[in-house]
């Protein structure tokens, strides 16, 4: 009998506990959580290795050179994980790993060291949508609205999902149902962060220096363009272009850089909380999750949150170290894949462009 068709055991019905590696881009995550009984699931390790500094002299994610620091540190990260979970492989029912979206080299790197770990083990194994566990996220953080004992349930609702590859509104009916109805036709957001910093002189990543700048700057000062406002996609590109062709007009680009970041800023934030009012209005959602990388910049979600909370709407975050890329997140989505009956294989491949919604339905 082959690896790939080895039967793990049955997982228990009262207890589950799993360890989740994600390695779709530039961060080595490595998490393991556990949930008991009719008690929510709990987060017994999350550990992530970032890897700014290696790249930040190339202005962006260079995919050989992530591939290659993630097979150096992974097994590093796994045994640290045990380590501070106080547990050994045989405790762990189940090895999940990051299927895509993402570099394939990366991916690759995670989910073999996750197939080789629940191979060696005679446990399950399972490959998720990355994200699906950025969607997931902000369920995890606030388990009072997921959590319905003995079970998990998330209800329906609109996700703004906001990272450096990915902008996206999806209308969540409940988990595995998603519909995708609205997404960047050019840029990503935190893309477009990271460019203008580029354009700026800032150091990458450029969204958390855009937000550093843009704390003591006027976000009136310049008036960017609002791309796009017929619909629910979303195009950062003429945002882009339009700061690019302001700075030449600027003779003091030193003193007027906190009000070009702030301006920027607002441009984005005003487009992403405009549109994700509309798209939950039109889906008949109650509630806006927040989440990404992108999630972590505090103008962003202080202005949903203000605006949902005039609209009479929900707003659901999760802190920063759930924000980015990380492998509870990872640890969670499989968690109630397992829960709602779903089994992994070992057959499993990475897939790059692994879609979030099985058909794009946009409004």
């Amino acid at each position: 009998m082959s690896v790939a068709e080895q039967s793990a055991p049955e997982l228990k019905a009262g207890s589950l506990t799993i360890l989740a590696i994600e390695t779709s881009c530039d961060e080595s995550a490595v998490a393991i959580l556990r949930q008991t009984g009719t008690t929510p699931a709990e987060i017994l390790c999350s550990l992530v290795s970032s890897q700014i500094q290696l790249h930040r002299s190339y202005g962006g994610v260079v995919p050989e050179v992530a591939s290659r620091n993630h097979s150096l540190i992974l097994r590093s990260l796994v045994e640290q994980a045990l380590d501070q979970a106080g547990l050994q492989i045989r405790d762990v029912d189940a090895f999940v790993a990051t299927k895509g979206p993402g570099l394939s080299s990366s991916l690759l790197v995670g989910h073999s060291m996750a197939k080789a770990l629940a191979a060696a083990s005679g446990r399950n194994f399972l490959s998720v949508n990355h994200m699906e566990g950025h969607l997931l996220s902000p369920f995890l953080s606030d388990q009072s609205t997921s959590w319905k004992s003995p079970s998990i349930t998330v209800p329906p609702h609109l996700a703004l999902i906001v990272s450096g590859g990915h902008t996206m509104l999806v209308h969540a009916r409940q988990a595995g149902n998603y519909h995708l109805i609205g997404r960047t036709v050019d840029d990503a957001a935190g893309e477009a962060f990271d460019k203008v910093a580029r354009m700026l002189g800032l150091p990458y990543p450029g969204g958390p220096e855009i937000e550093k700048q843009a704390q003591t700057g006027n976000p009136e000062a310049f008036q960017f363009p609002r791309s796009m406002p017929g619909n629910l996609n979303f195009s950062f590109s003429g945002l882009k272009t339009a700061v690019r062709y302001a700075l030449p007009k600027i003779s003091n680009l030193t003193t007027r850089l906190p009000d070009i970041c702030a301006s920027f800023q607002k441009a984005v934030t005003d487009v992403l909380v405009s549109k994700s009012l509309r798209a939950a209005k039109e889906c008949g959602c109650n509630m806006i999750t927040l989440s990404g990388g992108v999630s972590c910049n505090e103008a962003l979600r202080s202005a949903l949150r203000d605006k949902c909370m005039s609209e009479g709407l929900r707003c659901l975050t999760c802190p920063p170290d759930l924000s980015t890329d990380n492998a509870a997140m990872i640890a969670f989505a499989a968690l109630l894949k397992f829960r709602s009956g779903a089994t992994g294989s070992m057959s499993e491949d990475i897939d790059p462009n692994f879609s979030l919604c099985k058909q794009d339905s946009i409004l």
